[in-house]
């Protein structure tokens, strides 16, 4: 069985759903604070929330769980710097007691849903896996923090991991069963599109950055790219003996004008657009190499930016 933290939420019941089609058996764990149950509608689910110690390792004691997929996590960058103590409280908090229970449980497998935030302002363009990691936002810090931890337990425990490092996850299921429905909705795609559905402005933060139109570059990948990565390390971290990190990226950066065109050409809509100031802790651009994930996991994407507006399109609309 395989236990997946935060597989309510938008990557997780995903990872979820092709996890179960493949064969295997899931429990999935989730506090609803920001995911939906509705949506784990594969395998197991249990209510519970990583901060509360006992409840953890007693899914652990209850369970016959073989390996973790570790997802449960706030995520809004600019929610992480206004207030940091939620984000430590509870991503490295839950992460700490996640990984004492399966410690004291004898679990010794884990993916981590890490983030490119650890790398904090690019040195280089792409991003490989070796660039300097020195994040700055406190959510960057949260993740690296735990990639820390699991670097550790490796060495002190023998626990074997796998951290992906991802960028910005976009569109929805192919098959239009599952897609992203957060409260608030901060993700660029999904917001555009909810304007161009209720002809509503929305808002870009920033258009003075150092990039050639002035608003933040993005590597944006479909999150079924991302599922099934999560697959594949899954299956390595069982497999062999690891302590690695991965990219998981297009390789391409798409500024916000370029989606902003390609949510209005494939929506057959204009946009209404207020400018806001920059968002503090926010990068000018963030592309990341994938070579390393194509190498040893043999991932590949197979969707680009404007198959993600599509089916993020489709299910808005269904």
């Amino acid at each position: 069985m395989i236990l997946i933290t935060g597989g309510c939420g938008y990557i997780g019941s995903h990872v979820n759903k092709q996890l179960n089609l493949a064969g295997w058996d899931t429990l999935v764990l989730d506090n609803l604070s920001t995911g939906h149950e509705d949506v784990a509608r594969w395998g197991h689910f249990v209510p519970v929330d990583l901060c509360d110690a006992e409840e953890v390792l007693a899914v652990f004691e209850k369970w016959p769980i073989e390996a973790v997929i570790h997802f449960a996590a706030f995520s809004q960058v600019g929610e992480s710097v206004r207030d940091p103590q939620k984000y430590y409280r509870n991503n490295i908090g839950g992460s700490l007691n996640l990984a004492c229970a399966m410690q004291a449980s004898g679990v010794k497998k884990i993916v981590f849903s890490s983030s490119g935030a650890v790398y904090g302002m690019p040195l280089e363009s792409p991003i490989p896996e070796t660039h300097p990691t020195k994040p700055i936002n406190p959510y960057g810090y949260t993740k690296l923090f735990f990639e820390h931890l699991l670097a550790s337990y490796h060495a002190a425990y023998g626990m074997d991991y796998i951290a992906l490092r991802y960028f910005n996850a976009a569109g929805a299921d192919a098959d239009g069963e599952l897609g992203e429905w957060h409260d608030p909705e901060t993700h660029l795609i999904p917001r555009l599109l909810m304007s161009a559905r209720m002809d509503q402005a929305v808002h870009i933060y920033g258009d003075a950055h150092r990039t050639p139109d002035g608003t933040c570059v993005r590597d944006y990948i479909h999150v079924d790219d991302l599922a099934y990565a999560h697959v594949l390390a899954l299956e390595r971290v069982l497999n062999s003996s690891c302590a690695t990190v991965y990219n998981l990226s297009t390789g391409l950066g798409h500024s916000v004008r370029d989606v902003i065109k390609e949510v209005e050409e494939a929506t057959q809509r204009q946009l209404s657009l207020v400018y806001s100031e920059r968002r503090p802790g926010d990068p000018p651009v963030l592309v990341g190499d994938s070579a390393k994930a194509r190498k040893e996991l043999g991932w590949r994407t197979r969707y680009v930016l404007r198959d993600m507006i599509d089916t993020a399109w489709r299910v808005i609309n269904m």
